[in-house]
């Protein structure tokens, strides 16, 4: 971790001095940012402002909950496999990422409340909810105040301090650092571009030399989840919203949980969700837990053997 924060102080300050770096390159990249997130969502009105949504697929609905840099192109993607499986993803863009709203109460239980004001929209009754990574904080609180909407949960690295330990903790110098790159598009794409593989590691908690360990399309997936990223300023309040849930002890009253659930977590996921993956299996009733040996914060290598399992879990009769 000590390594990780180090690196995070030094790219905030590269990105300081070399913010010019490959202009029309950055310009050409943010364009097809914008290209590929247009036409490809719609927005509702909520008690709690615009909430943007994207739906994927046809079968069986499960809701797929981004984690920390997301938005609801993150979601799809995180749930890219599952549709394959024959299912209808609903990806929602959580508070302060793209086009969705940053209310006075962002907390993960208000967001699942708006939440079934999406179902609700969508014409949906009880569904199931998986939640990625900070996702995974407001997917549990849906299913803990409204059992009546959902019918399974999936956590999968869940990013909840159960044990008092802010696993990304910073300094205020490393805070400063962090929230000058990734308040600038131009300078988190330098990064990008400059070290790739270490920002895998700082950002997606993910070892990257499993890269060369998985086939082409798991390297494919790492590198598209970090490049979708971007546009990363307008993330910036879901961003340091995830940054205070994650680091808050939880809230959540886990023991309550009444519905089925699966845990999912990677034995080197740089975050420490592992640990959180079996503190949780020890406080939710008969809960379903699975950790692979490796895989990092993104289950890098993984990815079919997540979508079956949770194809097989939500579609078993249990």
């Amino acid at each position: 971790m000590v390594s990780r924060r180090a690196f995070l102080t030094a790219l905030g300050g590269l990105a300081l001095t070399g913010g010019g770096y490959a202009a029309g390159a950055c310009r050409g990249a943010l364009a097809q940012v914008e290209s590929r997130l247009n036409g490809q969502s719609a927005v509702i009105r909520t008690t709690v402002g615009a909430l943007e949504y994207a739906v994927a697929g046809s079968g069986p609905p499960l809701m797929m909950i981004h984690g920390t840099g997301g938005g609801f192109d993150q979601g799809l993607l995180f749930a890219s496999k599952v549709r394959d499986r024959g299912f209808q993803i609903i990806a929602p863009s959580r508070f302060g990422y793209l086009r969705s709203a940053f209310p006075q109460d962002a907390s993960p239980a208000r967001q699942a409340d708006a939440l079934v004001e999406l179902l609700d929209h969508l014409g949906l009754g009880r569904i199931a909810v998986a939640g990625g990574s900070a996702g995974a904080l407001s997917a549990a609180e849906f299913a803990l105040r409204h059992p009546d909407r959902c019918s399974h949960l999936i956590l999968m690295v869940p990013a909840a301090n159960l044990a008092g330990r802010d696993p990304v903790a910073f300094t205020a110098l490393q805070r400063w650092a962090v929230d000058a790159v990734l308040g600038s598009d131009r300078w988190f794409w330098a990064l990008c571009a400059l070290a790739p593989r270490q920002m895998i590691r700082t950002l997606l908690a993910t070892d990257p030399a499993l890269l060369d360990t998985v086939d082409e399309s798991e390297r494919r997936r790492a590198e598209t989840i970090l490049a979708q990223l971007l546009p990363i300023s307008r993330k910036a309040d879901g961003l340091r919203n995830d940054g205070f849930w994650a680091g808050t002890p939880s809230p959540t009253a886990y023991d309550r949980i009444a519905v089925p659930t699966l845990l999912l977590s990677c034995e080197d996921d740089l975050f420490g969700t592992a640990e959180t993956a079996r503190l949780l299996s020890g406080r939710i009733a008969d809960a379903r837990l699975v950790v692979y040996p490796t895989g990092g914060h993104i289950w890098l290598g993984h990815d079919d053997d997540v979508a079956s399992g949770i194809a097989g879990f939500v579609r078993s009769p249990d």
